[in-house]
């Protein structure tokens, strides 16, 4: 039992190095894209082109299968607190590697974040047994898991359409809320398709059933549009600000999906449920202070000599009366102010 949770926890260890790491990577291949093209958070995906980015997604990959890897030598109490380490590790690279500085108050803040979590996974509770695709099938289509999967779909939309061109590039929170909220649905297909996987090698073939697919769907449709939006958080927010938010929401909307289709608290004693609850609280508090905390973006602009917005200017004409004149976008004009000396009198 030992060597078996030892080998686990070098495997989480692992995992949240890779994991770590990768926001760091994918972070400087956006980067280099953008230089040589329209930038992830206004719709380009030139980083589809930048080596550096691929290297990027090849170390997130690795860092998961890990993740999974270390789930089968240790139990979940040991390995998923151990994700938060990801964040340390994003939080230093980027401080070395990005010139990201990270203030004390948000170092408390990605502290919170981590207390917060592992509270809540220490009191999380077991999950039910499962043995069929079928069986995860009853779970996702009865009526509470569908009006979670109508209400969180319905927030992502207005995300989407609403927020993200509104208020997408100064809000941190419209593009890790979409991510956070779509992963919860990401992990529960993922976790059928894992189960079916499963089966399918020791002889019971799932892949005969429609269930199976429509699992792989939304799973692929869920990972595509978390990877969209993660990638247009990164190019616009402080990595070290986007890490610890990012696992902090993921993880609270993976821990409420789970709860939801597999009523894991029924039974739960007050004092289980109430620190769970406190944990949430401490996470919600660390995401205030790293978001209230984090260090000001500089403005983007394609063109140094155009003012962003029309401007209003005033003047003063030789004959003492004042005027405006109302700049547009890529105009210029000459300006001559002649101010008479008795103005000064």
């Amino acid at each position: 039992m030992y060597s078996t949770n030892l080998t686990g926890f070098l495997l989480a260890v692992i995992s949240s190095a890779f994991i770590g790491s990768s926001f760091i990577i994918k972070k400087k291949g956006l980067q280099r894209a953008s230089r040589n093209g329209p930038r992830a958070s206004v719709g380009g995906y030139g980083y589809l082109l930048q080596p550096l980015w691929w290297v990027g997604m090849i170390t997130m990959i690795v860092g998961e299968i890990a993740n999974f890897v270390a789930y089968i030598y240790a139990p979940a109490v040991l390995v998923t607190p151990l994700g938060a380490l990801s964040i340390i590790v994003s939080a230093v690279l980027a401080h070395f590697m990005l010139k990201e500085k990270l203030q004390k108050m948000g170092i408390l803040g990605c502290f919170l974040c981590i207390v917060g979590s592992i509270v809540i996974v220490l009191h999380a509770p077991q999950e039910r047994a499962l043995n069929s695709v079928q069986e995860i099938w009853q779970l996702a289509i009865q009526p509470a898991f569908i009006l979670y999967t109508a209400s969180i779909m319905a927030v992502t939309l207005f995300l989407i359409l609403y927020c993200a061109p509104r208020y997408g590039h100064t809000n941190i929170f419209v593009y890790i809320g979409i991510c956070s909220i779509i992963g919860s649905l990401t992990v529960m297909s993922v976790k059928a398709i894992g189960i079916a996987i499963k089966l399918t090698l020791e002889g019971s073939n799932q892949g005969v059933y429609f269930q199976t697919w429509i699992f792989a769907t939304v799973a692929v449709s869920c990972i595509i549009t978390q990877l969209n939006y993660l990638n247009m958080a990164l190019d616009n927010f402080n990595t070290a600000v986007v890490s610890p938010i990012y696992y902090a929401l993921f993880t609270s909307f993976t821990i409420l999906a789970s709860a939801i289709m597999f009523k894991d608290y029924s039974g739960q004693s007050i004092s289980s449920i109430t620190s769970e609850l406190c944990g949430f609280i401490t996470v919600l508090s660390g995401t205030t202070i790293l978001h209230c905390t984090r260090e000001p973006d500089q403005p983007v602009s394609t063109d140094l000599h155009s003012p962003l917005s029309p401007k209003v200017s005033w003047y003063i004409q030789g004959n003492g009366e004042s005027r405006k004149q109302k700049e547009e976008d890529g105009s210029s004009f000459n300006l001559i102010t002649v101010i008479r000396q008795d103005h000064f009198k």
